[in-house]
């Protein structure tokens, strides 16, 4: 799988340097506030390069899923599975409580961490993995990335990409834009080119991000969720945390095991 170097960086902008930025896309963490503790500083590189070794675990690079579109909004409808995926910002202590609750019933997630979030918590990289999830991209800082110039929507990618390299040892399994449940044709491009072949999109929108309460999330998913669901969630939200135990309970009711979009597809 292609990983991110300076020579196919240069690769990158040429792949880039044509394209015509695509329009922002409504929807999902596009009308998301920004998380709590949530930070958007322009490149703390030099913190997140103190950390070469952050995790035990190396997380398995990008792989291509032959019969998968290029941007995947669920997995086989025959299996008794479905994916829980995060985007992973906001107070470190939420997330951890989360893995937790969801450790201790023996499902697995799926994070799409912000690279400014691994900067200023890069220990929870070594968390996601140990745990047992699957760890990608989100992009640098959360920004609407299908709206930026080519240029600028590469460096989002890639940056993020950088941190997850440097923390892990792989630019992460999954890329999912940011602001957006889908990517631009634009921006499905730039992933690609740097090492993401598929873009990671949903097809359950539990709208926790709206802050509805533990109740109305458990009743959304519920409403919505079937075998191979991908469903989007996000660290941040206390709601999200207490809604987890009852969101699984009810996966367990419909013999729906949660695992990792990887374990997914697989």
């Amino acid at each position: 799988m292609v990983r991110v170097t300076t020579t196919n960086r240069r690769e990158v902008l040429r792949a880039g340097a044509g394209l015509v930025a695509g329009g922002a896309f409504a929807a999902g963490c596009a009308g998301a506030p920004a998380e709590p503790n949530a930070t958007a500083s322009a490149d703390p590189s030099a913190r997140a390069s103190g950390h070469p070794a952050a995790t035990s675990r190396t997380v398995p690079a990008p792989r291509s899923y032959p019969g998968q579109p290029a941007q995947i909004t669920h997995g086989p409808r025959g299996r008794p599975r479905v994916a829980l995926t995060f985007h992973g910002q906001g107070d470190p202590e939420l997330a951890t409580s989360l893995l937790g609750a969801a450790e201790r019933h023996g499902a697995r997630l799926t994070v799409l961490a912000v690279g400014t979030w691994l900067d200023e918590h890069p220990d929870l990289a070594r968390r996601i993995l140990d745990g047992g999830h699957d760890l990608g991209n989100h992009t640098q800082r959360h920004v609407a990335v299908n709206a930026m110039s080519p240029a600028a929507a590469r460096k989002e990618i890639t940056d993020c990409a950088d941190r997850l390299q440097r923390l892990t040892g792989s630019i992460g399994t999954w890329f999912r834009p940011s602001r957006s449940p889908t990517a631009s044709p634009e921006v499905a491009a730039l992933a690609r080119a740097a090492g993401y072949p598929h873009v990671l999109s949903y097809d359950v929108d539990s709208l926790d991000y709206t802050r509805p309460g533990a109740d109305a999330i458990t009743r959304k998913v519920a409403a919505e969720v079937r075998p191979g669901s991908v469903v989007s969630l996000h660290f941040g939200y206390p709601g999200t945390v207490t809604a987890l135990p009852a969101v699984l309970h009810e996966l367990d009711r419909r013999g729906l095991r949660a695992v990792t979009t990887t374990e997914l597809l697989s």
